[in-house]
């Protein structure tokens, strides 16, 4: 099934973008459908942090969700085998000269969950070194392609999850811009309950400890999906002023505060099939 998947995703690096997004839509609305526990668990989260929201326009949303995110699967097509000329044309750059200002000074990328942070990375390493933690894929031959893909035009360091985040802290003191993506469920074990849209979610205070122990400026870094196949802008703001400070909860919540303000712009491109509120304070009910 691996063979057949990679071969399928071979053939589609060669069509162009919008049929790629036809595609992506296809399967997302499929997969609403044949996946019901993801479908469960994003309904879920999005009456959490919406419940404001019409039903039937969390339904709406929902489905948005799965087709945004199946789109973001397909383009990994172009993203593992399209020319660097091709790849450069389907992701806009912003903001990249607040990046090129600290050559050579530790930085953090953060970097929420959006569907395009694949997309942003592979574009990133065409212009500079990064370094970037992920989970391990798994040992088949679709995960040695992830692997593979994200790596393809070097300048990548790719960390474990499992080797942990200190294992990033010597490449950021090197001088690596560190692609950080802390804005997931990973238990309680060193997670501080903050609100996100409202609702104690277990965060690390990984963004603020890291930066505060390699003196590492923050920048935040989203790549957002264009419509119909129009393809991605990676947007790299300024560095924040005042971060880390001695609060590591203050630190913390304005970083999920952060991710609030992007969701409210793209709120279908954000991990809504992740169980952000597994996690649950002590006596509390579980969400899922």
């Amino acid at each position: 099934m691996n063979r057949i998947l990679i071969g399928a995703m071979w053939l589609a690096h060669f069509l162009p973008l919008r049929l790629l997004a036809a595609i992506g839509d296809a399967l997302g609305t499929a997969l609403f459908w044949l996946i019901p526990e993801r479908r469960r668990v994003t309904r879920i989260n999005l009456e959490r942090c919406f419940p404001h929201m019409a039903p039937v326009a969390r339904e709406r949303l929902a489905r948005a969700h799965f087709r945004a995110f199946c789109r973001s699967f397909v383009d990994r097509a172009v993203l593992w085998w399209g020319s660097r000329a091709r790849i450069e044309r389907m992701i806009r750059f912003e903001g990249l000269d607040h990046l090129r200002a600290l050559e050579g000074a530790p930085a953090i990328l953060f970097v929420p969950h959006f569907a395009g942070l694949d997309a942003g990375l592979t574009r990133l390493v065409c212009e500079v070194r990064v370094a970037g933690m992920y989970a391990n894929p798994k040992k088949t031959e679709l995960g040695e392609w992830v692997r593979r893909g994200r790596g393809r035009f070097g300048n990548l360091q790719q960390i474990s999850r499992q080797e942990g985040v200190r294992a990033g802290i010597p490449w950021i003191r090197k001088g690596w811009p560190f692609y950080y993506l802390p804005d997931q469920d990973y238990g309680p074990r060193g997670a501080l309950f903050v609100p996100f849209f409202g609702v104690p979610a277990a965060t690390m205070p990984g963004l603020s400890r890291i930066a505060r122990i390699t003196g590492a400026k923050v920048l935040p870094c989203v790549t957002r999906m264009l419509p119909d196949g129009k393809g991605y802008v990676l947007s790299i703001e300024p560095p924040w002023d005042n971060f880390p400070t001695k609060d590591l909860t203050a630190d913390t919540r304005r970083m999920n505060e952060y991710i609030e303000r992007r969701v409210l712009e793209m709120p279908e491109q954000y991990l809504w099939m992740h169980k952000r509120f597994k996690t649950r304070p002590a006596g509390e009910a579980r969400f899922y």
